[in-house]
């Protein structure tokens, strides 16, 4: 039998690739880039375990993810809590009256740390482009729905 197609090196799958980073501006929260830090740490912490254990498997997934949030951590730009309550801004909190009557609260935040299912967006998700810069009583279209902005805490 040819051992012409046959992988001859075990470890070759392994390798993982990259995390992509976000070509946006990584702006932060404090509590953002609290928890990118808390997050190198762990994954620190969780690479040495598996070093220890020799788990290759485990050390290819885990300094991918070190070496992203790394990066994240470099590039994180710390924004202060808004001031102004009387125009959206990064990190402010907004309840928005959609036309299907639902009312809604989201935080504004950054990438990493959005989670719309616990009421955080992305600065650079679609509804928080459309929020941004605009004040109570301010109706906006996001994927061809109006909703009308209620409340800037």
């Amino acid at each position: 039998m040819s051992r012409a197609f046959v992988k001859e090196d075990d470890d070759a799958g392994d390798e993982l690739p990259e995390r992509p980073v976000s070509p946006h501006p990584n702006l932060v929260t404090p509590e953002g880039l609290a928890a990118i830090e808390a997050e190198i740490a762990r994954l620190g912490e969780a690479l040495s375990d598996a070093r220890r254990r020799d788990d290759a498997l485990a050390i290819a997934a885990l300094g991918r993810d070190l070496r992203y949030f790394q990066r994240r951590r470099a590039s994180a730009e710390l924004m202060a809590p808004p001031v102004d309550r009387n125009t959206v801004q990064f990190g402010a909190t907004v309840t928005i009256l959609r036309d299907d009557g639902r009312r809604q609260t989201y935080r504004i935040v950054g990438e990493d740390e959005a989670d719309p299912k616990h009421g955080t967006i992305s600065h650079v998700a679609p509804l928080a482009i459309a929020l941004l810069g605009r004040q109570v009583g301010d109706e906006i279209t996001v994927a061809g729905h109006d909703a009308e902005i209620v409340a800037i805490a």
